[in-house]
């Protein structure tokens, strides 16, 4: 639902108020960050907890550097509440973006039909990497009978190990790289989305639609920074046997890392030299 709190914010309002019923007890050493009502949910704020850093410089270089999670403190020997709730957010929301799904309503908002691999369900995707490169046959047929063939451009979604990822970045990846093709002049097929693909699909989906270059937009494997990651890999004419040091790829495509919208013009950029040299990943000049 649209109104539902996002779990970071929940985090926050529940230490906030756990403060205030301790404010006037001298056995609680809670130190609360500023509220961050007014911020976006994947925007975080660097504020060491540390009380006298040694070196405070260095400390907040190192804030500055990394959002892993440092400078966090301690109550006594343990991890300060608010750190272990923050990480339980994120561990959960980790695991969210792996067993969610794609609404299909965002979806038939980009006009994009939809084919499986042969995944079966989540615990098997993850146990059988091999299943999610294999689209099914009745998903081989669809393609055929739908998706136009020998494009320039060939671009496809896919789930991967973050559902979230395509929900968090889609709206604004997707517009964005289409744009930049026009911009190019270069004319793409017809997009369609992959459920439970890995990425090596992009090999067979290549010999089915034959591209001159293909992009695949997929979720990342979700970690404790950000769950919502989007990886871009790109492959000129990609066939089966294809090796990975062929793919062309732009990761930590998400609001912390590689903006969406910045990422799809880039996208477009990188797929006008693929084609040009005739050539990508490891052979690719960009």
């Amino acid at each position: 639902m649209d109104s539902a709190i996002p779990l970071d914010r929940l985090v926050d309002q529940v230490m906030a108020e756990l403060a205030h019923k301790l404010a006037a007890s001298d056995d609680a050493d809670i130190r609360v960050e500023r509220s961050t009502a007014d911020v976006a949910p994947d925007v975080a704020v660097a504020q060491s907890r540390i009380p006298s850093p040694k070196w405070a410089e260095g400390m907040e270089e190192l804030l500055a550097s990394t959002p892993a999670r440092i400078g966090v403190w301690r109550a006594g020997t343990r991890a300060l509440t608010k750190e272990v709730l923050k990480f339980r957010c994120d561990h959960a929301a980790a695991i969210d973006s792996v067993y969610g799904t794609v609404n299909p309503a965002l979806l038939d908002e980009f006009k994009l039909f939809s084919v499986e691999t042969r995944y079966g369900n989540t615990d098997n995707y993850l146990k059988r990497p091999d299943m999610g490169r294999i689209v099914t046959d009745e998903g081989v047929a669809k393609i055929r009978a739908t998706a136009a063939m020998k494009p320039q451009v060939q671009v496809v979604i896919s789930d991967g190990l973050s559902a979230g990822a395509v929900e968090a970045n889609l709206r604004d990846v997707y517009p964005a790289l289409m744009d930049s093709l026009s911009a190019y002049g270069l004319k793409a097929g017809t997009p369609f989305f992959v459920r439970g693909g890995r990425v090596a699909v992009m090999d067979q989906i290549g010999e089915i639609v034959q591209p001159e270059a293909l992009v695949l937009l997929i979720g990342e494997r979700p970690g404790l920074v950000s769950s919502h990651s989007m990886s871009a890999y790109m492959c000129y004419k990609p066939r089966r046997g294809t090796v990975e040091s062929d793919r062309t790829v732009i990761s930590n495509i998400h609001r912390r890392g590689t903006p969406p919208v910045e990422a799809g013009a880039y996208i477009g950029s990188v797929l006008k030299r693929m084609l040009e040299q005739r050539t990508s990943g490891v052979n690719l000049s960009l």
